[in-house]
């Protein structure tokens, strides 16, 4: 196993989101400083972090946020379907102004939180080959991810930084029903991930990985990942006694699961409560 990258200096987006939330105590414990950027103020800041209010959106509050960083962890944005205008804003134009203020800042590493959602028509046993799906999104949603995985190839390729697209199966302190017994991502892999994105491991270059752990009901090939040094080490098989599977997943020949329903739509369709907003 590869030696764990020094301390550094990492910017987090979404800091306030859950799996920021569940990130941090990794990150302080390996004694990064890192600076937790979001529009609202995450729970009890540490020693080591420091709260930068503000817009993934907004260039100049990013170029300042992100001066001096080693890496960005890109964990901002929107994480469920919602109206097209609203993902192209936060997700999409997002993830390109925190891809530019990082490339003017000089930071050559970023993670992207990418999703299975992104590929999510996909057969699931079409993730247990070695190459990389290309895209193949259930959502709106999904095409903002694919878009994010593009920006981050284009900024991979013309500027040579190390960017890893993560594709998240699903976050969480643990699973949460039968599905998530195969796409669960724990904590503590999530930051195993974030240390195989500061390691040199093939840098430069754009790394499309699953990033999911080592569950015994997985479907996902790990081999890229691995290729950058992360090697997951737990498995949501830890928490099956706790989980409901009488019901089983009635989606789970997809990779997007039911998010490929003809019944979920997407746009302001999915969400009426937004309309006229």
């Amino acid at each position: 196993m590869s030696a764990a990258p020094p301390p550094a200096t990492v910017a987090l987006t979404g800091a306030a989101g859950m799996m920021a939330s569940l990130l941090r105590p990794f990150l302080a414990e390996a004694g990064h400083t890192v600076r937790l950027l979001d529009l609202v103020a995450p729970d009890n800041p540490g020693s080591r972090e420091s709260v930068h209010l503000g817009s993934v959106t907004d260039s100049a509050f990013m170029d300042r946020a992100l001066a001096g960083v080693d890496a960005v962890i890109h964990l901002g944005g929107l994480h469920r379907e919602k109206p097209w205008e609203e993902l192209v804003s936060t997700n999409i134009t997002g993830t390109q102004v925190t891809l530019e203020a990082a490339r003017r800042n000089g930071v050559e590493r970023v993670l992207l939180a990418s999703s299975t959602h992104a590929v999510g028509f996909h057969p699931t046993a079409a993730a247990g080959s070695a190459g990389v799906l290309p895209p193949r999104p259930d959502t709106y949603y999904g095409v903002s991810k694919a878009a994010m995985e593009a920006l981050g190839s284009l900024y991979a390729d013309k500027f040579g930084m190390k960017v890893v697209s993560a594709r998240i199966g699903t976050g969480g302190e643990r699973p949460g029903n039968a599905r998530t017994l195969g796409s669960w991502l724990s904590p503590a892999d999530s930051f195993r991930l974030v240390q195989a994105t500061l390691s040199d491991a093939g840098a430069p270059g754009h790394h499309v990985v699953w990033a999911v752990s080592a569950n015994t009901r997985g479907w996902a090939n790990l081999e890229a990942g691995r290729s950058i040094g992360f090697e997951p080490q737990d498995d949501a098989e830890e928490f099956a006694a706790g989980v409901d599977s009488s019901l089983g997943d009635g989606h789970a020949a997809l990779l997007g699961g039911a998010w490929t329903a003809p019944g979920h739509k997407v746009g302001f369709d999915n969400y009426p409560h937004l309309a006229g907003k």
